[in-house]
């Protein structure tokens, strides 16, 4: 099968948020595509995320990676926090995530970017595995900390 990788657009917004749809689901969300594509809309719109995109030779939807840029003041460089990745069922194993983790690296490569922050779950033993087999390492020595502000 023949992926390619594209930086999607205004004009990807359809099928980007039917991925992102798909994505919120697999995270215990109700199903909007509404609201999803709004969300996706308004991040390529107001130029607030990269999203990378995964399609086969037909135009069909794989897959996608969605980064938001960070600055750290110790390094005085920008970073990419890698916040989304996802394959649809039936291309996982093809190598669809690994394609996109690569532009995502050839992104922060290209931005001189200090480097791409992520996280996942500790039972997503797949997800690591591909992270740990493209040269990330596990963080040690810091806790993660969020104010929720969802209930106020």
């Amino acid at each position: 099968m023949n992926i390619s990788v594209t930086k999607a657009t205004l004009a990807n917004i359809e099928g980007v948020s039917e991925l992102f749809n798909l994505y919120r689901m697999f995270y215990k969300q109700e199903t909007n595509l509404s609201l999803a594509s709004d969300f996706i809309s308004e991040r390529i719109g107001n130029s607030e995320s990269i999203i990378f995109v995964a399609q086969n030779e037909a135009g069909d939807y794989l897959g996608f990676t969605q980064l938001y840029p960070i600055f750290s003041s110790v390094s005085a460089k920008k970073s990419w926090v890698l916040n989304d990745l996802f394959v649809i069922k039936n291309a996982r194993g093809l190598g669809v995530a690994k394609k996109l983790m690569i532009a995502a690296r050839t992104l922060a490569l290209e931005t001189n970017a200090n480097g791409i922050a992520l996280e996942t779950s500790e039972d997503n033993d797949n997800a690591q595995a591909l992270y740990e087999s493209l040269g990330y390492e596990k963080s040690n020595g810091v806790y993660h900390y969020f104010l929720s502000l969802a209930s106020t």
